[in-house]
């Protein structure tokens, strides 16, 4: 009889976690204090995108007003102004979107409602998503 490699040992891990609609998709949430990877949310950066794009063309001349470049891109004013008001968050809360460090809480639908201007404010209202401060 021949000795071959050892018998490898079952080993069972169990990782806790719960499963969440974001965005129309199911996501993968880890517990309170568990790392979790970052997650960049593209359909908010690209709201940013077009924020700070659209924000652009009015600041040029190009458009003399929202309504005029929300019917040249066949939209909604009323979207159109709900997404140029993204280019008042604060520059680190911007940062962290793009680095995918804010929490899975935060999306476009609940961006899109009324934040303070301030960006101090902003700041003081980090806590409510989530607790954590992350944005």
């Amino acid at each position: 009889m021949t000795r071959g490699a050892p018998t490898p040992e079952t080993v069972t891990l169990h990782v806790p976690f719960r499963i969440a609609k974001r965005g129309g998709r199911k996501e993968m949430q880890m517990p309170e204090g568990a790392t979790q990877p970052r997650r960049t949310d593209n359909t908010l950066i690209k709201a940013l995108a077009r924020a700070f794009r659209w924000k652009r063309m009015l600041e040029s001349g190009e458009f003399a007003t929202i309504a005029g470049l929300a019917k040249r891109e066949g939209i909604a004013p009323s979207y159109m102004t709900r997404v140029l008001r993204l280019t008042l968050l604060a520059p680190d809360i911007i940062e962290a979107i793009l680095d995918g460090k804010q929490g899975p809480e935060v999306t476009l639908a609940q961006k899109l409602e009324p934040f303070p201007v301030e960006w101090a404010h902003q700041q003081d209202r980090s806590g409510q998503f989530g607790g954590s401060g992350r944005w």
